[in-house]
């Protein structure tokens, strides 16, 4: 495809169609990287994720759902027990007192099983609305649409919202102009993208596939006329 003047004028909606039909084409399969067996257990380590890497936690989760497999093994535990089993990852103290705390009400208010709303998920301790939304999105395939680091700047750096402020500017953003089967997908596209493409720094843009629907790309490169 030739580099342009319209590919630099391109309106919103003809950039969310070819970035989505470029995603839907070549990347048809995108998942989640943490790895889990059940919605308990992705919570948990979406819990552990937040300000962490997804490979960080993949290492330290395996004994953990081993020895504590149910909100009910959990809640029997003390924040200082599961310490150490999560010590190496970032907020321990914190998120250790959260995992516990979370599966004590989970067992209280939602008979042990992992609730399927916004609020309710939210009333969990350790959950945000990003958290919640993956919950959302992964397990119950909802149309719900988490944004951490990856997912807002990919956002603002394509063009697909205009230098979104907040992760819930950009979530809304996003909501709006992606159809309601394709938002959990594309939440794992966005996020990979960034992961491995769209770098915070240096990004690979030799290797991107939707440079040429980039905001930023077109704004670095020269527009040859036709």
């Amino acid at each position: 495809m030739e580099i342009t003047a319209h590919n630099k004028k391109m309106k919103i909606k003809e950039r969310y169609d070819k970035v989505l039909t470029w995603f839907k084409k070549h990347v048809p399969v995108a998942e989640t990287e943490l790895n889990y067996n059940n919605s308990f257990e992705l919570l948990v380590a979406v819990i552990l994720s937040a300000q962490c890497t997804d490979e960080r936690v993949n290492k330290i989760t395996p004994q953990l759902f081993h020895d504590y497999p149910t909100p009910e093994a959990m809640a029997l535990a003390s924040p200082e027990v599961i310490y150490e089993y999560i010590r190496s990852i970032t907020y321990p103290n914190n998120k250790s007192k959260h995992l516990v705390g979370m599966a004590k009400m989970l067992i209280k208010d939602f008979d042990s099983k992992v609730p399927e709303t916004l609020k309710e998920l939210t009333q969990l301790p350790g959950v945000g609305r990003k958290t919640a939304n993956v919950i959302l999105s992964v397990v119950f395939k909802k149309p719900a649409m988490p944004v951490d680091t990856h997912v807002f700047r990919v956002s603002n750096r394509i063009g697909l919202t205009n230098n979104s402020k907040t992760p819930l500017e950009t979530e809304k953003t996003l909501v709006k102009h992606i159809p309601n089967d394709l938002i959990p997908i594309a939440h794992h596209w966005l996020i990979l993208h960034g992961r491995y493409t769209c770098t915070a720094r240096n990004p690979k843009c030799g290797d991107c596939g939707i440079k040429l629907y980039c905001k930023e790309f077109m704004k670095q490169t020269k527009i040859k006329r036709k």
